[in-house]
């Protein structure tokens, strides 16, 4: 009778301590990333109520750096990354420090970006893995230490396993990656230049961290999809990476891996065809590695249309018939929906023709898909009637933020000057309007999705940006600077802009002769600074040009064949980001709403609500109807019927009512919330909590992580 009695007094503490306790355990809420919790305590009807309960300092800051982070809690603890990439443990009631894990071996900060985390546990106290720039760390959730049986010494390289000699990769991963059983998938970040790094995919046993199967994206001889790449390609092409992160189905053990464009983003006259398997959806067997089935979004990218965010793993009521799904947000603001198991669209798409190209050498691919029933989160074309008649008349910025340089003309002169005509127009050399741009449509913070109701939630940008072809010309009275001009092109002007006057959250490179010689330009140029990934793979020569270019150092001399063979590894065009097309206030060119909150219902294929996301109070107060800003970072759902969403450059957390869209409630932070919050319950009170690192579209940069729950 004892027996029983301690049995049945078991089973009630366990259950009234579930009652009390709800962790966030997976990046994004679960491995079918579905950004969604079944918790209620704080609803629409209290949400009004909430207040701070703890802020947590996290540690090393500077200028640009930020926090993109979407922590866990695991049994009562809430791990997270700072600026710096370092690792913390903190009580998720209070905010107090357990222990935090460097991975640096000096005083460094300011290394990328971290997005979320993985916990794996095998019969021990459970292991954190997370990436910080080239390597893969396993560390003791409990202790912090690093757990020396995983790869090397507690960590992996990820630039070793994909074919080439590792020392001249540059690899990173800035998302986690998903987990089946003991194997990990994981995808990686390279950069988007020529001479990019391999983007294949690759799987690790989580107990030694030892390689167990790659998935070559670029496709080798005698694999699928070698022959829409010209031949070879493989040995020269990178890119094609998965970024953004994957999710798990973790009853099939299918993972679902979206890939990025390949390298270079915006000129392929050296890639001609499809491109599989560039941005595209693979389902990959997770313990073999073995393709089931893929789908491609954009045929021969030309607009760094990289699938954004870790696709939805959902069920849907279609006409009748429950299907497991599985939805892919895209940066064109697009939303497809596929049968999980083969891959067969549930809603329809078509092929449409769009333009060639005017560049010598390309060939931009004549069809693209695009849903014809699913209307797009956001706007597709931006026509001259859509400029504002409150800001027709300014001046124009073409510029990566709100403080670049003013042009003569003015927003209806500017836009004459350029080519807009919608999704798909190739690059040119009068400079083509992407809208919406390349942050989205939706972007890395990804959709939430109520498995209640089958209603996807999503933020979307409206920024035009510009797109402009340069023919690189070799023909300089002073070739060494002149083919350092090239280099810089195709490597750096992407972020530092063509004349090298640097952007919202980039550093203006003019003076830098006044700071550096050659051998300390090249040497940070080969490792990598800040949020800059290396360039291990330029050669002696390549960089000598490059520093020389840089420091305005007309001095140095190379020989002509070195000269020559630069000239040879470079594109004949250098296609770049101009910068948004803004008005001389820093202002979208393009009437809002310039960033949106929208709910989809994926039963039916439709739009249910859309509102703005975020406002601008200066225009708010002269009588705008709210705008919207841009946004990055995604949101969460409830059972609660809220919708929490930071991403705002207005720096607020706010909630939303799911059913309507109705704003309940917001909150000022003390930086930017460029991130995905996340809700849990200890000790019976529900929390939310967002990552507030800011750093993005020129706010200042923080390293507080903000937790609110309901007044006592």
């Amino acid at each position: 009778m004892k027996t029983k009695t301690s049995a049945l007094l078991f089973i009630i503490f366990v259950i009234v301590s579930c009652n009390r306790n709800k962790d966030w355990n997976a990046y994004l809420g679960d491995q079918s990333r579905s950004h969604y919790s079944d918790l209620k305590q704080i609803n629409s009807e209290n949400v009004g109520n909430l207040e701070l309960a703890w802020e947590y300092e996290s540690g090393k800051i500077s200028k640009y750096t930020q926090i993109q982070c979407n922590p866990l809690v695991i049994n009562g603890v809430l791990y997270g990354t700072n600026p710096a990439l370092e690792l913390f443990a903190i009580d998720a009631e209070t905010g107090a420090e357990l222990w935090k894990f460097s991975p640096h071996e000096s005083g460094q900060t300011g290394f990328g970006v971290n997005r979320g985390l993985i916990f794996w546990e095998d019969g021990s106290n459970g292991r954190i893995i997370y990436a910080a720039w080239k390597y893969l760390y396993a560390v003791d959730a409990v202790t912090g230490a690093l757990e020396t049986s995983f790869g090397e010494q507690g960590k992996i390289d990820l630039r070793k396993g994909l074919g080439k000699p590792y020392e001249q990769l540059s690899v990173i991963a800035n998302t986690p990656g998903a987990v089946y059983k003991n194997i990990l998938v994981q995808g990686t970040r390279v950069h988007e230049s020529a001479g990019a790094s391999p983007g294949h995919v690759r799987a690790y046993d989580l107990n030694t961290g030892e390689i167990v199967w790659r998935f070559n994206t670029v496709p080798h001889p005698g694999e699928y999809g070698y022959d829409t790449w010209p031949k070879d390609a493989w040995k020269r092409i990178g890119g094609a990476n998965s970024w953004s992160g994957m999710s798990m189905d973790e009853k099939t053990g299918i993972v679902y891996i979206p890939t990025g464009s390949a390298s270079p983003d915006f000129y392929g006259g050296n890639r001609k065809g499809k491109n599989l398997f560039a941005n595209s959806l693979l389902a990959i067997d997770a313990l073999t590695g073995e393709r089931i089935w893929h789908y491609q979004f954009v045929h021969h990218d030309l607009w760094d249309r990289d699938l954004p965010a870790p696709p939805n793993l959902i069920s849907i009521n279609v006409e009748g018939e429950t299907i497991a799904a599985v939805a892919q947000v895209t940066k064109s603001g697009h939303i497809f929906v596929f049968d999980r198991a083969d891959g067969k669209l549930i809603f329809p798409v078509e092929e449409k023709p769009f333009p060639p190209s005017e560049l010598v050498g390309e060939e931009a691919w004549p069809t693209q898909p695009l849903p014809t029933k699913i209307p797009p989160i956001a706007r597709q074309e931006f026509t001259r009637e859509m400029i504002s008649d409150s800001f027709a008349q300014t001046k124009a910025m073409i510029s990566w933020g709100p403080n670049g340089k003013t042009n003569a003309e003015t927003l209806v002169e500017k836009f004459d000057k350029l080519t807009s005509a919608g999704q798909f127009i190739p690059p040119d050399k009068k400079g083509v309007i992407v809208f919406p741009g390349f942050d989205g449509g939706a972007e890395w913070g990804g959709a939430a999705f109520d498995p209640n109701s089958g209603i996807m939630y999503v933020n979307a940008n409206e920024m035009p940006w510009v797109l402009k072809a340069n023919k690189l010309d070799f023909d300089s009275t002073n070739p060494v600077i002149n083919y350092g001009a090239g280099i810089y092109q195709q490597h750096c002007a992407r972020c530092h802009g063509i004349n090298r006057n640097g952007g919202v959250n980039f550093p203006d490179l003019r003076g830098l002769n006044k700071k550096y010689e050659h051998q300390s330009l090249q040497k940070m140029i080969t490792a990598g600074r800040g949020a800059m990934m290396g360039f291990p793979n330029l050669t002696k020569t390549e960089l000598t040009t490059l520093s020389s270019y840089l420091l305005n150092d007309y001095n140095v001399k190379i020989a002509d064949e070195k000269l020559k063979e630069t000239g040879r590894k470079t594109m004949p065009y250098s296609v770049n980001i101009i910068g948004r097309f803004l008005n001389e206030d820093g202002y979208p060119a393009v009437a809002p709403p310039w960033g949106t909150l929208n709910a989809v219902d994926l039963n039916k294929g439709e739009i249910l609500w859309k509102v703005p996301l975020g406002e601008y109070e200066e225009l708010t107060k002269k009588g705008f109807p709210k705008t919207g800003t841009e946004n990055y970072g995604g949101p969460i759902v409830t059972a609660g019927n809220l919708i929490f969403i930071g991403a705002t450059n207005d720096g607020f957390v706010r909630a939303f009512h799911k059913e309507t869209g109705a704003e309940l409630w917001k909150y000022k932070l003390p930086a930017g919330g460029y991130a995905t919050p996340i809700t849990y319950k200890k000790n019976g009170k529900q929390y939310v909590v967002i990552a507030c690192g800011g750093g993005k579209m020129g706010t200042p940069s923080g390293n507080k992580y903000v937790a609110f729950r309901l007044k006592d």
